[in-house]
């Protein structure tokens, strides 16, 4: 890939000629300036779906600073995790790339090496970069071949998975550490350290920060969860199934408890997003600091979906399993505050990125493409179509499969509350897949184009296997046109089948030769 100078003429054409002029200020210290690339912080909550915000009328939620984040900048209707599950959909997110092509096929299974990241790309355009908070794409001590450093952070503070109060975290690969406080105000108030560093230095930043909530177990502070005190009765007669913070195994509580739990680290995680914020007006660095939140992956079966007017939850393909909040705030660019109807997706975030900073993509296959245009004009039609897929493994490997890495440097350190295999922190795998075999196309699939998604090996199939969603008009997915359209279904499955065909091959390591 091609370095360019960081204060590049390609950028200030980027800026200039993509987007809205920036407006003369009586402030010349708040505005962004021309020749200085963006700031970039990326924001992402873990197991937070579509409907559980303020701005999209969930009954009980308070998420003030979301909703006037949404309210100021671009906020993205139809805005999809690349997978219902957190590892895939992380990947997406670093890579630009459906989480197949390189091995992350569900949760505890790990990126591979050779893949280039957002911040690899960000390095080469002089960026500083840093990851706070959840990983998931392979232990994060300092020997792992796919920690945050080297996927290309040049810091980080973070958890092999997910966290609650008091978090232990890695510092840059080192012996984990407790660190008292509320998991989300933690992270952030790290984040804001390193960009006060930075900026110090006068050098544009990227800064991920992944938040352990609004996951399971769940725990509040006490004002929040004085917020939600008087949910209602009828909640109480549902019990739901989740991890025990005291014994980390399963136990069945009842709805209501479980969602003040849960409902109380949304907000909190809102709040520490505020101090964020305001810390950037503060330093004047808001304006030319592209902020972005979205959700990994949708709402889980702990929450009940009590705001969901969308059919599915986490794990499947239907809208409430992959639909998760999506906000951009740039008040350089994005100037009067919009809504797109346009779908969009986590693996779009590595082409966007490269393109603000005249960055080279990478020479691999992609899934994403670029979200500049749509900044400029939200109105306009998305035309390639997004692909999600739940790859099946477990036909696809048997017992005699190889590790693509060491399994020693697969084993997690940083301890958490839920106890797997018998202990409390994580191993990853990622496997050698050599052989394109007929049987390895299968699996729960959508193909979401503008107005269709199809769906095969649902819930919900025809004879033939399909589902069809007028999506725009049957956000619900209730009425199944698989019948009705065959064409249309037919067609979309065509279309799929190649893509598989792309996916599978990079699978085999062909991307990386």
């Amino acid at each position: 890939m091609k370095t360019t100078k960081l204060l590049s003429l390609g950028i200030v054409l980027i800026t200039l000629g993509l987007f809205n002029s920036c407006s003369d200020s009586k402030n010349k210290s708040n505005e962004a300036s021309k020749d200085t690339p963006p700031n970039i912080i990326l924001l992402m909550g873990d197991d937070h779906g579509w409907d559980e915000v303020g701005y999209n009328n969930h009954p009980y939620v308070k998420t003030p600073v979301l909703d006037e984040m949404a309210a100021n900048g671009l906020r993205f209707d139809r805005f999809y995790s690349a997978h219902p599950s957190c590892s895939p959909t992380r990947g997406s997110f670093m890579t630009g790339r459906h989480p197949v092509r390189y091995g992350t096929f569900s949760p505890n299974w790990s990126i591979r090496p050779e893949e280039i990241s957002i911040a690899h790309i960000l390095g080469k355009a002089g960026y500083a970069s840093a990851h706070y908070g959840k990983w998931h794409l392979g232990p994060v001590k300092k020997d792992s071949p796919t920690s945050p450093g080297a996927m290309g952070f040049d810091e980080w503070l973070s958890h092999d998975n997910f966290f609650e109060m008091n978090p232990v975290l890695s510092r840059n690969g080192e012996v984990p550490q407790k660190i008292e406080g509320e998991g989300s105000k933690v992270i952030i108030d790290e984040a804001i350290q390193f960009i006060q560093k930075v900026n110090e230095k006068n050098q544009p930043f990227l800064v991920v920060v992944w938040f352990g909530s609004p996951h399971e177990p769940y725990s509040g502070l006490p004002e929040d969860l004085a917020l939600y005190e008087n949910l209602p009765d009828e909640l109480n007669e549902q019990k739901v199934n989740l991890t025990s913070n005291e014994t980390g195994t399963r136990v069945e509580r009842s709805l209501r408890d479980v969602l003040q739990e849960r409902y109380a680290e949304i907000t909190a995680m809102d709040r520490a997003i505020g101090d964020l914020r305001t810390f950037l007006k503060e330093k004047n660095l808001n304006e030319n600091t592209m902020l972005m939140y979205c959700g990994d992956n949708g709402t889980p079966a702990s929450a009940a979906r009590t705001g969901m007017t969308i059919r599915g939850q986490k794990g499947n393909m239907y809208e409430g399993g992959v639909r998760v909040p999506g906000i951009i705030e740039w008040p350089a660019v994005i100037r009067n505050a919009a809504v797109t109807q346009s779908n969009f997706v986590t693996s779009d975030i590595l082409p966007t990125l490269a393109e603000l900073t005249n960055q080279t993509l990478p020479n691999r296959p992609l899934d994403g493409i670029s979200m500049v245009p749509y900044l400029k004009n939200p109105e306009q039609k998305r035309t390639e179509p997004i692909y999600f897929w739940s790859f099946n493994s477990g036909k696809a490997f048997d017992e005699s499969a190889q590790p693509y890495i060491d399994p020693q440097l697969q084993e997690g350190t940083t301890p958490l509350a839920k106890i797997m295999a018998g202990k409390y922190t994580r191993t990853f795998r990622n496997l050698k897949y050599e052989t394109i075999s007929e049987n390895d196309f299968g699996g729960e699939r959508t193909m979401m184009g503008d107005r269709y998604k199809l769906v095969v090996e649902g819930q919900s199939p025809n004879e033939k296997g399909f589902e069809l969603y007028d999506i725009q008009n049957d956000r619900a997915e209730k009425n199944n046109l698989a019948d009705s359209h065959p064409d249309i279904a037919e067609n979309m499955n065509r279309k799929f089948t190649e893509w598989q065909k792309s996916v599978l091959t990079s699978l085999t390591g062909a991307d990386y030769k």
